[in-house]
């Protein structure tokens, strides 16, 4: 094997990864350890994460889309190196498609020359899942058994069976969606996996009964505009945000511990309550702490049962290019892949 991770191949070829041979890799995978790897890493100083380019235009006929590109290196044993490339458009869902699509892109880390294009979706939505979980095993109340998740998608998805997975003790996972009809959609496509880890699926019947009495709270949407209340989370709970804008204000604002991934990310945010938050001096970077400081021991996790802990991570680019990078590598052994010619 050469130096910094590269792995030999044929120069004058480029290899494509389709959406299953990414899946046939990733159950070979732990995501909890490759994300535990990478935050810790990144909280100190071993990675590269610039900003993201954002492209945005109204497509023709209406609608909203949307392409972000998100370049990102990871030093450590193995050097990882590429750039993630999500695209979206809501209104996407309306004629059956995903709302959202993409592909990860590896280099090699001597040369720049790009290695492997993969699709995307599947490592962006197990790595997110992979660091909410991470977060929620740390922080989360001892004995918790039930869950609340905002949201009946393929984030949500991933989610469930992950927390299912790997959070001993959890018996039941409220879901609340508000387009009628995909909870059950959810609980029919997911319920049989989740009760053979002792986990049952109950639907909520609005987005405040979702909350009520759950010990950890998951926002897996694409609101843009807050209305998880303060006055819905019970004491103790663990509030993650994934998506946009799932927590109000208040919810922000009155937590007793706060983590992030990346304050750049927030500070540089032009749409998100967070990063507005911040710019404006109401929420502040000493008064909170990273996940990366949470998991390498650098900054305390729970340290009462009532606490209101909220996490809102972005989302790092570094952590899609460095599970992309155990993907290549077992692709490579496991003869996965097309030899694309440049």
């Amino acid at each position: 094997m050469p130096a910094h991770g590269t792995i030999t191949r044929h120069p004058d070829t480029l290899t494509y990864l389709c959406g299953e041979e990414v899946r046939q890799a990733c159950a070979e995978i732990d995501p909890l350890a490759c994300m535990h790897e990478t935050l810790v890493a990144h909280a100190e100083g071993r990675t590269i994460l610039p900003p993201e380019a954002y492209l945005g235009w109204e497509p023709p006929g209406g609608g909203e889309a949307r392409s972000i590109n998100m370049p990102g290196l990871v030093n450590g044993g193995l050097t990882a190196a590429g750039t993630k490339i999500i695209n979206a458009n809501p209104g996407n869902v309306e004629h059956g498609l995903p709302r959202a699509s993409g592909l990860t892109v590896l280099f090699d880390p001597r040369t720049a020359r790009p290695l492997c294009v993969m699709e995307g979706a599947h490592i962006s939505a197990l790595r997110t899942a992979a660091v909410s979980v991470l977060a929620v095993r740390r922080l989360v109340r001892p004995g918790a058994r039930t869950a609340a998740l905002y949201g009946a998608g393929v984030i949500a998805r991933e989610h469930a069976l992950m927390l299912a997975r790997r959070l001993p003790g959890l018996e039941q996972i409220a879901v609340y969606d508000a387009v009628p009809g995909r909870v059950a959609e959810f609980e029919r496509d997911n319920g049989a996996a989740l009760a053979g880890y002792g986990v049952k699926i109950t639907a909520a019947d609005d987005a405040r009964s979702a909350a009520r009495d759950a010990d950890v709270v998951i926002a897996c949407t694409s609101t843009r505009r807050g209305y998880i209340e303060r006055s819905w989370l019970a004491p103790g709970t663990l509030a993650v945000n994934v998506s946009l804008d799932d927590l109000t204000e208040e919810v922000l604002l009155g937590a007793d511990k706060l983590y992030v991934d990346d304050w750049g990310l927030i500070r540089d945010d032009p749409h998100r309550l967070l990063g507005r938050l911040l710019r404006e001096g109401r929420v502040r970077e000493e008064g909170a702490a990273t996940i990366g400081e949470l998991l390498s021991g650098a900054r305390p996790g729970r340290e009462s049962e009532d606490e209101l802990i909220v996490v809102n991570p972005f989302g790092l680019a570094v952590e899609d290019i460095a599970l992309a990078h155990r993907v290549f590598r077992i692709a490579r052994h496991r003869g996965l892949g097309t030899a694309l010619k440049r």
